[in-house]
């Protein structure tokens, strides 16, 4: 019964009448699966991203090695490769952080494991001294007030919500605390922020992340404490008052230059229809940024590489960019959506992978809302040749990146892995290759590489 009812609703929908009579489609996607499981080169992709060339901090020096190698990469594939040049902020780390709880006679007596926030202004050598107000709100910040936080270092010490099954949801739900928190508590007064690391784990590794300065509002130093040491200093505070000392070297320079790297192979039918599948080539540079984004990269490149390796021509363009600056300021989605917007370029379905390189669980999908509900109708006709996969569909966010091509009125995709453990590693030093499994990367590649096949071939009428 459940087949016939699949056969009768793929009947009611053009272009897509022919699906239920299509089993070459089922076989093609069977062999992506088998070309990326047996010769995929993603995860090798990855072994030089994150390895060899390391952390790329948006202006570093190994951002700019990043934009070559993938470029050098993508020219064995694409028809073309172009740089789009944008201009990117340049926060650097300086050396390494500080911060301890002080005594009563100014001895150290315990030392916290910290980094800094992205972006962060730095307390320079001498450091800053405070009392700690622990508390779990912005709103709790703004309701103490100046009166009791002036002169103070706000502790931020709400955790991400365990009951949570979608890991991405806690983490929103607990990221403002990170992103505005060391506004809001300077607002009020405040010498400097730590923050509880955002992670389900309960582990001695600081995660670090952007934070937002508010304009007219003094800057102070903002660091992140592993969740083991937020835990310890909650339980000390509970005893009676502390005095923490931060100390950072972190600095924001002048903007540099830097490049999305855009590869392409014109579609033989639509050329003006553009399928994009990229994911961001910067990361913070605690470690080689594998799950974050260099997994959703190479994702990215596999899926071009395989079609064509498949010698598969494809109907519409097919575009992979990797964008550059999405950890801290999102220039390179912004200058990309602007110049398609200039050419008055069209993409028909653009999908983003950055949620790292676990098992593949399905997509989910976006667009502007007057144009949602056909475009989901369309897409979700398509999800019996992917359900062998354990793929599912779902309405819900695409990426950062591609989120300024909505107006385009094209669908927006999100690759959805398996999420429990990305927090683990996501914005800290263990987020490197041996976080990454080679056969859930390229089940990713694959699962991706059969969606964009499929949209490609049966196109999603406006």
């Amino acid at each position: 019964m459940r087949l016939l009812n699949i056969l009768i609703f793929f009947l009611t929908i053009s272009p897509l009448a022919l699906l239920s009579q299509n089993e070459g489609d089922a076989i093609f996607i069977k062999e992506i699966h088998d070309h990326i499981l047996n010769e995929g080169k993603c995860y090798s992709w990855l072994e030089t991203l994150s390895e060899e060339i390391g952390g790329r901090l948006t202006g570093s020096d190994n951002a700019a090695k990043a934009v070559e190698y993938t470029g050098q990469e993508m020219s064995k594939i694409a028809d073309q490769v172009t740089y789009q040049e944008i201009m990117v902020p340049h926060w650097i780390r300086g050396a390494q952080e500080k911060t301890h709880i002080v005594g009563s006679d100014g001895s150290i007596l315990r030392e916290l494991n910290v980094t800094a926030l992205g972006n962060s202004i730095g307390s320079g050598s001498q450091g800053v001294t405070g009392q700690v107000a622990e508390v779990k709100s912005l709103d709790e910040v703004r309701s103490l007030g100046k009166e009791k936080l002036s002169g103070k270092i706000v502790f931020f010490n709400r955790p991400m919500d365990p009951t949570l099954v979608n890991t991405f949801h806690a983490y929103g739900g607990a990221g403002d605390q990170r992103v505005n928190g060391p506004a809001v508590a300077a607002e009020q007064g405040a010498v400097g922020a730590i923050v509880r690391s955002l992670t389900t784990l309960t582990d001695n590794l600081p995660h670090t992340g952007t934070l937002r300065y508010k304009e007219g509002v003094p800057t102070i130093p903002a660091v992140a404490v592993s969740t083991m040491h937020a835990d310890e200093l909650s339980k000390e505070l509970s005893n009676g008052p502390v005095i923490l000392y931060i100390e950072t070297h972190s600095e924001i320079l002048s903007d540099k230059p830097s490049h999305n790297v855009v590869a392409e192979i014109k579609g033989s039918e639509f050329p003006d229809e553009i399928i994009l599948v990229g994911g961001h080539l910067d990361s913070w540079d605690l470690a080689g940024g594998a799950h974050d984004d260099g997994a959703g990269c190479v994702h990215s490149m596999e899926v071009m590489n395989a079609l064509k390796a498949l010698n598969y021509t494809p109907k519409r363009t097919l575009r992979v960019v990797l964008f550059m600056n999405e950890e801290n300021g999102l220039a390179g989605g912004r200058e990309y959506a602007r110049i398609s917007k200039e050419k008055g370029e069209f993409h028909l379905a653009a999908m983003e992978s950055d949620a790292g390189g676990f098992t593949p669980r399905g997509f989910s999908f976006d667009a502007e809302d007057e144009m949602f509900a056909g475009l989901y109708r369309q897409i979700t006709a398509l999800s019996p040749f992917l359900e062998p996969y354990n793929l599912h569909f779902s309405k819900g966010g695409s990426g950062a990146d591609i989120g300024p091509l909505k107006n385009q009125k094209g669908l927006l995709i999100g690759f959805r892995p398996d999420s429990q453990r990305y927090f683990d590693f996501h914005h800290s030093a263990a987020d490197n290759i041996t976080a990454v499994n080679e056969r859930e990367l390229k089940l990713g590649a694959a699962a991706m590489t059969s969606l964009i096949y499929l949209i490609d071939k049966y196109g999603l009428e406006h």
